[in-house]
């Protein structure tokens, strides 16, 4: 059977259900319908100004209606979306759109200063559309018998063509683009809709997490426009704010990180019943601890199920079943057309219960990483893709990570690679030699702390080392903790051994910031 794009599928949802809500959004709600038509102009823009089949266009912007109907508009115009990180700093977005080979940057007004500091260094990008002040002008663009060519033009859309590159880091310390095609999007949509059950029709997704990420447009956009459903956009977390609009929208699943679900504990009692309308949630990004899955259910009466995968993989790949055995601490079996397994580091499959090398397998693995043909060979055994995560898998193929093969910290579900922090550390002129771990955080999941031998003559607040990393690096990034000593412990080759770090030895001064 032929996989058809996104677009594809899209357009006969919005057949099916063209009067049904798809978008509820206070500024500017869609109907399927609406929502067709106007991704529909968006890619009659798109090709009015000179995109083709494969270009390259980058998104950044904040979660909204329009968000969703340039995501959409974007490939159905043939093109490959690439959207921004929004915690990036300038310096962080400026690489991405250069490695990208990105023709078009499409974004909005909040972003305008970070644009404009990059602007001069973007040779590539022939154009660049400010949604707030141009796209009213850019939807006024048409080409003849637009439905129809429109049309025509996705029913050609090949499904191994990529449809987004989303960035995730890299063991460089530079993000690495993985390419996730319109075969890779659909399986993933479809098969993990069989998992979550969906009630076609009714439910409504509140996504707060933001859509550049993942698991936002996959489980917050993708799975709900391709099903029926409407989708509640909120494009920033304010926990009463969040509480209101489920009550308000008729929301029936958040989706989230665990920082969010902490936060939303400490709401006072008066929200308790807005939440509680809830009809279930859905945790990814990072581990869920017991003590707060436990405290949210028995508060406001609403199951959380924990789900994992990596972007690279669509990204869901595991999910306790809605409705069916949810065990807690364990992410759920590999939902129906994914394989998971165990390996050790051969590639070859480990028995129950042994810790091993989380693997996948399936439709929905990515093509590979953009322009890194090596990187990309070296995460997978053969059709198997090497998550990085180590875990294991018990008697009923139920999966539970353990830890991490590398250094990788996670902030709120956000990727934070401890040697680019270091690099930055090590530019400041006080910092003879510099570490950063990650250290388990109550609210976040993980925060990274920097640990630093100073030069001499040299004595610089925490605050001040905190501020020169803000200049640089994307907020998650920023070390939460500074910790002073005389000198980093080693080995005797002489490597900083980060296992002492996380003991938190020899503290010569620190302050944690939370």
């Amino acid at each position: 059977m032929k996989t058809r794009s996104f677009p594809e599928h899209f357009r006969e949802a919005a057949a099916k259900f063209s009067d049904r809500p798809a978008i509820i959004d206070p500024n500017r709600p869609l109907s399927y319908a609406e929502l067709d038509a106007l991704s529909d102009r968006i890619a009659s823009g798109l090709l009015t100004r000179g995109i083709r089949a494969g270009d390259h266009i980058g998104l950044y912007g904040l979660n909204s209606s329009i968000f969703v109907a340039l995501y959409l508009g974007i490939q159905k115009a043939g093109a490959t979306g690439v959207p921004i990180n929004l915690l990036y700093s300038p310096e962080e977005v400026q690489y991405i759109l250069n490695d990208a080979e990105v023709k078009m940057l499409i974004y909005f007004e909040p972003f305008s200063p970070a644009v404009e500091a990059i602007r001069g260094n973007l040779p590539m990008i022939g154009k660049f559309i400010c949604v707030e002040k141009e796209l009213p002008d850019f939807l006024q663009s048409e080409i003849k018998n637009l439905q129809s060519e429109i049309k025509n033009l996705q029913s050609e859309i090949p499904s191994d063509s990529v449809a987004v590159i989303i960035y995730t880091s890299g063991t460089t310390g530079h993000p690495k683009g993985a390419m996730l095609t319109h075969r890779n999007l659909v399986s993933d949509a479809l098969c993990a809709t069989k998992a979550l059950k969906p009630r076609i029709r009714e439910e409504r997704f509140l996504v707060v997490l933001p859509m550049f990420h993942a698991f936002a447009a996959m489980a917050g956009m993708i799975i709900p426009l391709l099903n029926g459903c409407s989708l509640v956009p909120v494009p920033k977390f304010e926990p009463a704010h969040t509480a209101d609009i489920i009550e308000q929208t008729g929301a029936t699943i958040f989706l989230g990180v665990p920082s969010m679900y902490s936060l939303l504990l400490r709401l006072p009692e008066k929200h308790t019943k807005q939440i509680a309308k809830l009809r279930f949630c859905i945790s990814g990004g990072a581990a869920m601890p017991m003590e707060v899955m436990q405290q949210f259910e028995k508060r406001f009466g609403v199951l959380i199920y924990e789900g994992d995968g990596p972007t690279e993989c669509s990204p869901v790949t595991c999910v306790n079943p809605i409705e069916g055995r949810r065990k807690q601490q364990s992410v759920g079996p590999s939902i129906p057309g994914v394989e998971m397994k165990i390996m050790d580091e051969y590639g070859a499959e480990k028995p129950y219960g042994e810790i091993g090398e989380i693997c996948v397998r399936g439709p929905n693995v990515m093509k590979g990483y953009w322009k890194q043909p090596e990187e990309t060979a070296k995460s997978f055994f053969g059709e198997w893709f090497r998550t990085g995560d180590l875990g294991t898998e018990d008697e009923d193929h139920y999966f539970y990570i353990v830890d991490r093969i590398k250094d990788m910290v996670i902030v709120n579900g956000m990727n934070v690679y401890p040697r680019v922090v270091e690099e930055i550390l090590y530019k400041h002129e006080a910092v003879h030699e510099a570490a950063v771990v990650g250290q388990p955080h109550p609210l976040h999941g993980e925060v990274p702390v920097a640990y630093i031998a100073l030069k001499e003559n040299f004595q610089p607040l925490e605050s001040d080392i905190r501020a020169f990393c803000r200049k640089h690096l994307g907020l998650h990034e920023v070390p939460r903790k500074v910790i002073f000593m005389k000198e980093l412990p080693k080995n005797a080759a002489g490597k900083i051994v980060k296992r002492e770090l996380r003991k938190a030895g020899e503290i010569e001064r620190g302050v944690d910031l939370g």
